[in-house]
């Protein structure tokens, strides 16, 4: 589990939809839902790209042992990156292969444009040909690898993500967290250790009742929770503050409110991290400080 960050992440999306279109709070709800396991199925997906890149190496590697005319590297090819440790565990994963086999929209086709392209950009670039030429093999440098490989040409691909964003559109919004799951899942590997388990967003009962009952709590005290807004704000009309801060504010107060076994600075920061995503740069300054005020005066601990 990533932790309780992305489910409140969720939760803001959700209220600042709500207040864009509303709709009845059990369909919210399941709405909610859905856009967090739909999280998965992108964590799943991003996943089979680093195994489709593996697979795709194996087919180049294929056509040059069947050349009529063959070259050196034709006959003996240089196999480090399809025997890379990080990339075998990731394949063979059961709960990757069980879940890709029942969503067989996950699993990437060896001639797809998006990833011919980046497998071409990989193979050309400086990282993947001074890691090819390099002797031996460790776990260290084979996870290091394909850590910053990952980094370097999915997460910071902007042809990646409006390919995502074509295929569903909730997906261009929940990238960063997909994100986050596959660099965790890649530095959880461990040389000796089979690759079983992967990340949930949601772990237990527990983490689905807090993202129901966080919701709720938010839009149900809302007008109170802006009220309590407005009396903080120095020099500033309630009405010139963003639906997005709004959103932001309203919900970390529901939380301070209402999950009292929780810290309020652990609160805040989560919330001020949650503003430096969805709201604009100054907005984790202006979030920081009104909830601080508002600790203070409730005697918040």
């Amino acid at each position: 589990m990533l932790g309780r960050r992305q489910i409140r992440e969720k939760v803001v999306q959700t209220v600042y939809s709500y207040y864009q279109n509303p709709v009845k709070f059990d369909v919210l709800e399941k709405n909610m839902f859905a856009g967090i396991e739909k999280i998965y199925y992108l964590y799943i997906y991003q996943l089979n790209f680093l195994v489709g890149l593996k697979d795709l190496a194996e087919h180049q590697i294929e056509i040059g042992k069947n050349k009529y005319l063959k070259t050196d590297s034709d006959i003996n090819p240089n196999q480090k990156f399809i025997n890379n440790q990080v990339l075998l565990k990731l394949e063979e994963n059961p709960e990757r292969l069980f879940f890709t086999g029942q969503h067989k929209q996950l699993k990437w086709d060896m001639h797809d444009d998006l990833l011919v392209k980046t497998f071409q950009r990989i193979t050309a670039g400086k990282r993947y040909q001074d890691f090819m030429k390099e002797e031996g093999f460790s776990f260290e440098e084979d996870q290091k690898f394909i850590g910053k490989l990952f980094l370097r040409y999915i997460a910071e691909n902007d042809d990646f993500h409006d390919y995502l964003g074509d295929k569903e559109l909730s997906w261009y919004d929940d990238i960063h967290i997909a994100n986050s799951m596959v660099q965790k899942t890649i530095g959880f590997l461990r040389e000796d250790e089979e690759s079983r388990t992967l990340i949930k967003m949601i772990k237990d009962e527990e983490d689905k009742t807090f993202a129901g009952k966080l919701l709720r709590d938010t839009l149900n005290n809302w007008e109170n929770n802006e009220k309590k807004l407005g009396e903080r704000l120095e020099n500033w009309d309630l009405e010139r503050v963003s639906l997005m801060d709004k959103v932001i504010l309203s919900t970390a107060i529901a939380e301070l409110d209402n999950f009292a076994l929780t810290p309020s600075r652990v609160i805040i920061n989560e919330y001020i991290e949650i503003a430096k995503v969805f709201a604009t740069d100054r907005s984790n300054i202006f979030i920081n400080g009104i909830l601080d005020k508002y600790c203070k005066d409730q005697n918040r601990i």
